[in-house]
């Protein structure tokens, strides 16, 4: 079924089996909490909540979105049978070109079923969860776009930053140092005005996908997202001038100024730490908010991981970092793969052939200094091509059996990293970190020589498993 909006996509996974509904939990902590023990298991429904307490009869809140392959790949308009693997080179081959089709401009749409301006707005009459028992902020933008234009150019760029509520007509707003939308918004602070934003909290997901993704600099996630659609988003102009996804179920328009902020944080993020601590964060001012008749907040819930922000990251950016690393121009990369346990960014494994001296520890560099593989990366660790990368028991089997500490490990220093990630410094303003690239692959002056491998051919397992299939179903090839 073609996928328009949130309310599309939920019926998609309605109709997949991939959707249950809970109805009278609270968003004061008790929603959080359940989906934050719900997506500690992969592949369980997305859910759906209604009759929040507190809040009118269809005023909802979507989450664990997209902790399930098969909902990845029913996002992608892929089957919904298609393995990991498979998704991170779907991913790949979309992302060689990122097809563009510009959004189109549209008089009207569902977002504006509901207007509310000046005097009107507030904020607080949506189910804004607090996600976590310590949160310093009921937080409505956690899988939320958030848009804004260079004032250079005529790029648009669309990011994933958290959002807070502070009342009904300020919003709180936290974007890491580097990312696009903090370059943008301090253009406009040097000029001395305050920056234009639009914040969209429940849309098709993926948008999302394409916002949360390290999408190259002035490329328009919404033209991308056309592309991977196959047709043009579909979008209003509100009171900034800014695009505004005509079926968003929420937008949030105002303004972020230089010289104003409010206390922020703490918030549990993506490593599953209370890393930030609270501090002073910009803020929006508020001026007006669209709606749909029974709007859907779309969360998508940071904690320990694996969770609803980094499973569907670890095909995407798997994908993204194998890409750069063959337009670099290194051979022999055979699979990528950006672990959950380090919330798909900080633990890299790369498989490859070994072709010549130095090889694994090449890819081991270029992969952890790549724009996809940069940012908070903590561990890159390159393998032979004969271990499944996805597998942990196989790389730590890599790691144990082909790695001499004292000549496999290399240290970097002063490197990309956050305040989200509790290891980075100088504390006062944390900015770097250190990681290293482990080389667990069999050394390469000893290809020949290596110890054979204790495995029966593929030949003989395919044989036998066929052979055996119907009596020993759990039996795989």
């Amino acid at each position: 079924m073609a996928v328009q909006d949130l309310r599309d996509w939920i019926a998609l996974m309605e109709s997949a089996g991939e959707l249950r509904t809970v109805r009278g939990a609270d968003s004061d902590v008790e929603l959080g909490v359940i989906v934050d023990q719900f997506q500690r298991r992969m592949e369980l429904p997305a859910l759906l909540f209604d009759e929040i307490k507190g809040y009118p009869k269809g005023f909802r809140v979507l989450a664990n979105t997209l902790t399930s392959s098969r909902r990845i790949a029913l996002t992608l308009r892929l089957p919904a049978e298609t393995s990991k693997m498979e998704l991170v080179q779907a991913w790949r081959q979309y992302a060689k070109q990122y097809p563009k089709i510009p959004p189109r401009w549209v008089s009207d749409g569902p977002v504006n079923e509901n207007i509310r301006r000046g005097k009107d707005v507030d904020l607080t009459a949506f189910p804004a969860p607090t996600w976590h028992e310590h949160d310093g902020n009921r937080y409505i933008g956690t899988g939320c776009l958030v848009i804004q234009k260079d004032p250079d150019s005529n790029w648009v760029n669309v990011g994933v930053y958290r959002v807070a509520v502070h009342d009904q007509k300020i919003a709180g707003i936290y974007i890491s140092p580097g990312k696009h939308g903090r370059l943008i918004m301090e253009k406009y602070w040097a000029r001395g005005q305050d920056c234009p934003v639009v914040v969209s909290v429940g849309h098709d997901p993926m948008l999302f996908f394409v916002a949360g993704l390290e999408i190259p600099y002035s490329v328009g996630e919404l033209d991308v997202a056309g592309g991977l659609k196959g047709e043009a988003v579909q979008i209003i102009e509100g009171e900034t001038g800014l695009p505004i996804p005509a079926t968003a179920e929420i937008v949030i328009e105002g303004r972020i100024p230089r010289d104003e902020t409010r206390d922020e944080g703490p918030f549990g993020e993506w490593l599953g730490y209370y890393a930030s601590g609270r501090s002073p964060a910009p803020i929006i001012k508020i001026d007006a908010i669209r709606y749909r008749n029974n709007p859907i907040i779309m969360g998508n819930l940071p904690g320990i991981p694996p969770n609803d922000d980094t499973y569907y990251r670890g095909f995407l950016r798997s994908a993204a970092v194998w890409e750069e690393l063959q337009q670099a121009g290194i051979p022999g990369i055979k699979a990528v793969w950006a672990h959950e346990a380090g919330g798909s960014r900080m633990l890299l494994t790369i498989a490859i052939q070994q072709m010549y001296p130095g090889h694994s520890k090449q890819v081991g560099f270029a992969a952890g200094s790549c724009h996809a593989g940069a940012y908070a990366n903590r561990i890159t660790i390159v393998v032979d091509d004969d271990i499944d990368v996805t597998n942990d028991h196989q790389v730590w089997w890599a790691l144990c059996s082909r790695m001499d500490p004292a000549l496999d490990i290399e240290v970097v220093k002063r490197c990309w990293s956050t305040s989200l990630d509790p290891m980075s410094y100088p504390r006062e303003k944390p900015v770097f970190n250190n990681r290293m690239v482990i080389d667990a692959c069999r050394p390469w002056e000893r290809l020949s020589t290596f110890p054979k491998v204790m495995e029966a051919g593929p030949e003989l397992k395919r044989k036998v498993v066929e052979k055996w299939r119907s009596v020993l179903p759990e039996i795989t090839d």
